[in-house]
């Protein structure tokens, strides 16, 4: 499930690409299948950068793999990266979760080259906002997430770490419902029925891919879409 989208990247050959936060590594995967780039997956949990790079060894035995990457346990506080080393940042679903947001992202534009692209996405304000109201478990999960960010004021604080923002849109429609319904049960029940059906939903969806569904989420995203995501650059 990407939430960047790469059509409007303009990744060349050669170009080093940085992936914060990676998780299991959605986009440092699609990144790699760029012909001879170099793609880096950082993640704060070790579990998430081994996850990330068995699914990457997965893509490559598939020959899907076209660019040369690396996974590695990193702090976003703390790259360990020299200034200026890389042609694409991109920081989606973690910025949410930071409590000292203004430090990290100096560091990120610290390592990104001049007029290049960063991306960033973080849940939408209204949806969020109702996952909260809903659910006090959700809201005060660890490590969960620890502020929401309304789109006008996520891009001035972008714009004052020294990035200009040139684009935008919103994801993941289908997924605000899954959310709702997952806080009203209670986010860490694990067994509601709605629930569990609506995620094998979400999950056939990603695997299938049908037009009906794709053509649906694309019409919901400016109204429901789960996610804001902001292209600038440097």
């Amino acid at each position: 499930m990407l939430t960047v989208d790469f059509n409007r990247l303009g990744i060349n050959p050669g170009d080093r690409i940085l992936d914060i936060g990676c998780g299991s590594g959605r986009h440092t995967c699609e990144a790699a299948r760029f012909e001879n780039v170099t793609v880096v997956g950082i993640d704060i949990h070790f579990h998430e950068v081994r996850a990330a790079k068995n699914n990457l060894l997965l893509q490559d035995g598939l020959g899907l793999t076209a660019g040369r990457w690396l996974t590695l346990a990193a702090d976003l506080t703390d790259l360990p990266f020299t200034d200026r080393f890389f042609d694409l940042v991109i920081c989606s679903e973690v910025l949410e979760h930071v409590p000292n947001q203004r430090f990290a992202l100096d560091e990120m534009v610290r390592v990104l080259k001049p007029d290049k692209n960063f991306v960033v996405s973080v849940p939408r304000y209204w949806p969020e906002r109702i996952c909260w109201r809903i659910s006090r478990e959700y809201r005060s999960t660890a490590e969960g997430h620890v502020r929401i960010y309304k789109k006008t004021e996520l891009v001035r604080l972008l714009e004052g770490a020294g990035l200009k923002h040139w684009a935008s849109h919103y994801a993941h429609s289908l997924h605000s419902p899954f959310w709702w319904l997952k806080c009203l049960v209670g986010p860490s029940k694990k067994d509601s029925t709605i629930v569990d059906l609506y995620h094998r939903f979400l999950i056939w969806d990603m695997m299938k891919k049908p037009a009906l569904t794709r053509f649906l989420e694309r019409l919901l995203n400016p109204v429901l879409g789960k996610s804001t995501v902001l292209y600038l650059k440097r």
